[in-house]
């Protein structure tokens, strides 16, 4: 966020601040949410990349669209399990789960 945008919600009275620090999470569970939304995002950026609508992957995963949107935008309803074999499904290997979920 810009600063300027910052500091215009700080002086209207607004907190601004990350996740973690409103719910006061756990490094464990801040680490957990991180690696479910890096595997969301991995599997979204692939999914395009490889030109596949949610229909399409939910025909190769066997599921729906709609489980396919949660997997995607990181819904604590879908396991990692799932993820992770979406993932594959769409050819990722263990490399490319591994830069998925590496640090930046």
């Amino acid at each position: 966020m810009r600063a300027s945008k910052k500091a215009k919600l700080e002086i209207r009275g607004w907190t601004v601040g990350a996740a973690k620090d409103f719910l006061n999470l756990s490094l464990e569970e801040e680490a957990y949410i991180d690696l479910r939304l890096k595997l969301a995002d991995g599997l979204k950026a692939r999914r395009v990349r490889n030109r596949l609508t949610q229909t399409e992957l939910a025909r190769a995963v066997r599921s729906s669209q709609s489980r396919v949107a949660k997997m995607e935008s990181g819904d604590p309803t879908v396991s990692i399990d799932l993820l992770v074999k979406s993932l594959i499904a769409l050819g990722a290997t263990s490399r490319d789960l591994a830069r998925i979920i590496a640090p930046k």
